[in-house]
């Protein structure tokens, strides 16, 4: 290749830009911002209250059949006569 080519395979590849929103409005939010991760103190006080009011849920782990199983006393096997 000659040096003024327009293929310059010697770059690093490009990061991608990570485009952050607010968790409420959905609007594009700055790391450095005082309210971050939320775009303003009105989103981030309508969190506040769905916290406060239960909104937000954790739900129950969830198990697996096979533990379920496993977990159970095996069966005693029926006498035979």
């Amino acid at each position: 290749m000659a040096a003024g080519s327009r293929y310059n395979t010697n770059r690093m590849p490009r990061q991608k830009a990570v485009k952050l929103r607010c968790p409420i409005c959905k609007k594009a939010v700055n790391k450095s911002t005082a309210d971050f991760p939320f775009c303003s103190d009105r989103c981030r006080t309508i969190d506040l209250g769905k916290w406060a009011s239960g909104a937000y849920v954790i739900s129950s782990p969830v198990t697996d059949a096979d533990e379920a199983i496993s977990d159970t006393p095996p069966e005693d096997p029926e006498p035979r006569s």
